[in-house]
């Protein structure tokens, strides 16, 4: 099946419906990660976890949610590159983040000591906790819509 076939391809199943105990346990799970964290933030480590996992449905939302959290087209449009983004552009906080939520992605390879010192640098021990639970977050919700074929733009 090629990339084209697989997005034009229908829903699955309406996971919120068919399993509606887990996806309560999900959303709430989701609310609390998110404590204490920047709003804005949680949207840019969303959006760019979706990215790496190629979750439309969930990039299509974040990026929706971003804008009314206030982020910019221009952070928005450069987030697949933020490593190239002109200084400025993202805070040292933010891209140790993004750092972060990257190598969580890919965690065959680990979470490296460097990438993991670099935030610990920048949050306290329990943001750092709610950015980790914000990453796995996003990572479930990414593997729950791609496999059931979330469209992007519905409920």
């Amino acid at each position: 099946m090629t990339t084209n076939e697989i997005t034009s391809a229908p829903a699955r199943l309406d996971y919120a419906r068919t399993v509606p105990k887990v996806f309560r346990a999900m959303i709430a799970l989701d609310a609390a990660a998110r404590e204490g964290l920047d709003p804005a933030l949680v949207e840019l480590v969303q959006m760019r976890t979706s990215q790496l996992n190629n979750c439309a449905y969930c990039l299509d939302m974040h990026a929706k949610d971003a804008r009314k959290a206030g982020e910019t087209d221009e952070r928005i449009y450069l987030l697949p590159v933020w490593h190239e983004a002109p200084a400025g552009v993202y805070s040292e906080r933010e891209r140790a983040a993004l750092a972060l939520a990257e190598e969580i992605v890919r965690i065959g390879a680990g979470v490296s000591d460097a990438v993991y010192a670099r935030a610990a640098d920048h949050f306290a021990e329990a943001e750092l906790a709610q950015l980790i639970s914000v990453c796995f977050t996003i990572n479930a919700w990414n593997r729950i819509n791609i496999t059931t074929r979330k469209t992007p733009g519905t409920l």
